[in-house]
């Protein structure tokens, strides 16, 4: 992959910056590749072009986070460096806030000698991919983020490409609610349906590496990758949270946008209180940490 070349120096020009934002919906993301090293303040601003245009951040700081910035979220598989063990299954950031945010960053600042790379889904192709059945149903359920009890819909309508797509969190989801085909009312999926569903999902997404709309993309030094968190899922390649031992040390930061397109279940409040008992009867209603384990044996880590 050759990617485009990054000058912080010099940003796009307007029209030359709304293109690129453009083909990031159209593909999901967009390569940044440079000869020299790449300040942590460049890769903010960098990171201001999409979206939102402002930096939304959240997470917490790591205690050898350039400058202290509380802007950056480091992520190493050495916990000397950075968090480790961030976002091993498939997500989309920024999923606890009614409007998501609108684009994330990733710079890596030393990629492991022995591969540890992040792998992207289109969620657009993968929503093509299922059947008119399961189109049909996934666009009658909506997931509760497990710890802000945020709603949104499991299919969605892409903003800038209008293409439906799919969207679902597998390690922080507390529990999803259907609206009857009927129109009369809701109900929650019990454990047995809600499994079922976050496996499909992620055979779905996983299903893309064989289709062409999922990659395991392996960063070079200085790599910036920018993502539009509304057309592409992603998740940490297991590599990337091996030993230091294994791999060789990773270091990598990661910027998160601003949202602008609340992503909303009409008829529905935008939040329910994941902490109190469910308002719809028997069913998943989880709150808190990773929300509902559909697998016993994955790694699930926020």
């Amino acid at each position: 992959m050759r990617g485009l070349a990054l000058d912080t120096e010099r940003p796009p020009s307007e029209p030359v910056r709304a293109a690129l934002e453009h083909e990031m919906a159209v593909r999901g993301f967009l390569v940044f590749r440079s000869e020299r090293e790449i300040d942590p303040e460049a890769f903010l601003a960098a990171s201001c072009w999409w979206g939102g245009r402002r930096l939304h951040s959240t997470h917490g700081v790591h205690p050898a986070t350039p400058g202290g910035n509380r802007h950056i979220f480091r992520l190493s598989n050495d916990r000397r460096h950075g968090i480790p063990g961030v976002g091993p299954q498939w997500h989309n950031d920024g999923s606890f806030l009614p409007e998501t945010f609108s684009h994330s960053g990733y710079h890596i600042v030393r990629p492991a000698e022995r591969g540890g790379g992040t792998h992207f889904a289109h969620q657009g192709d993968a929503h093509d991919a299922l059947d008119p059945a399961e189109q049909e149903r996934w666009a009658r359920l909506v997931s509760v983020n497990s710890n802000s009890g945020v709603l949104h819909p499991l299919v969605h309508t892409h903003p800038v490409t209008g293409r439906r797509c799919v969207w679902l969190h597998l390690g922080m989801t507390g529990a999803v609610i259907e609206r009857r085909a009927d129109g009369e009312g809701l109900r929650l999926l019990d454990e047995r349906e809600l499994g079922d569903l976050c496996r499909r999902y992620n055979a779905l997404l996983n299903d893309g590496f064989d289709r062409g709309y999922a990659l395991a993309f392996e960063y070079e030094a200085n790599d910036c990758v920018f993502i539009d968190n509304l057309a592409v899922a992603h998740r940490a390649a297991p590599q990337a949270h091996a030993s230091v031992e294994e791999q060789g040390l990773r270091i990598m930061h990661r910027s998160t946008v601003q949202g602008i397109h609340p992503l909303s279940v009409s008829g529905l409040p935008s939040h329910l209180d994941m902490h109190a008992p469910s308002p719809l009867g028997e069913g998943v209603w989880q709150g808190g940490g990773i929300g509902f384990r559909w697998d016993a044996h994955a790694p699930m880590q926020n």
